[in-house]
């Protein structure tokens, strides 16, 4: 089921640490969004953090232009690719009663909503670090997350996607990410 626009503004909300491609992730969706016809709007908010620090990343998505010019604090979509941050920062903070949760983590998305009290919308769990350390070797995990999302919001094509990643990092690097992220989409539980 996908995200409708009926509200005018789709608005997602990252978080992630410094170095670990929140920003990136956030761009290549709000690149895809744009292939399609939508106006975006992609921002993060970080200042002299450093690498390992908490991180967000925010982008509106909308069939008209935006006239919003501030950070998220209502999202629709929480997109959380980092679960060492579950035990430091509160995802469903601000997200809409029916918003998506979008989680890198083991646990399941009934385990999300009892953790957090979360009634409402969608929970989405994909262990993006197992994909992204069986497919890369390395815990490159936010594009198999980004990939969970899309599965879950329809927010724009998993093709759109995977071809703006693979624009951005042509030869194996992009294999490799495209490879994670379809099985990303395989592998998000959804509940």
């Amino acid at each position: 089921m996908a995200l409708d626009f009926a509200r005018g503004v789709i608005e997602t909300r990252w978080h992630g640490r410094g170095g670990q491609g929140v920003v990136t992730s956030n761009q290549m969706l709000g690149k895809a969004a744009l292939e399609e016809g939508n106006y975006i709007q992609a921002f993060p908010e970080f200042g002299p953090e450093r690498t390992g620090a908490p991180v967000r990343a925010f982008l509106r998505i909308s069939k008209k232009p935006i006239q919003v010019y501030a950070q998220v604090y209502d999202p629709d979509v929480v997109i959380c690719i980092d679960p060492t941050l579950l035990e430091v920062v509160d995802p469903t903070d601000g997200l809409k009663k029916d918003g998506t949760l979008v989680l890198n983590t083991t646990m399941s998305p009934e385990e999300i909503r009892n953790k957090y009290g979360f009634k409402g919308g969608k929970v989405v769990t994909v262990d993006a670090t197992e994909i992204a350390l069986d497919i890369m070797g390395r815990p490159f995990y936010n594009m198999p997350t980004l990939a969970a999302a899309v599965k879950a919001t329809g927010m724009v094509k998993i093709e759109t996607v995977i071809q703006e990643v693979m624009e951005r990092y042509p030869g194996k690097v992009g294999d490799l990410n495209k490879a994670a992220m379809e099985r990303a989409v395989e592998e998000a539980r959804i509940g």
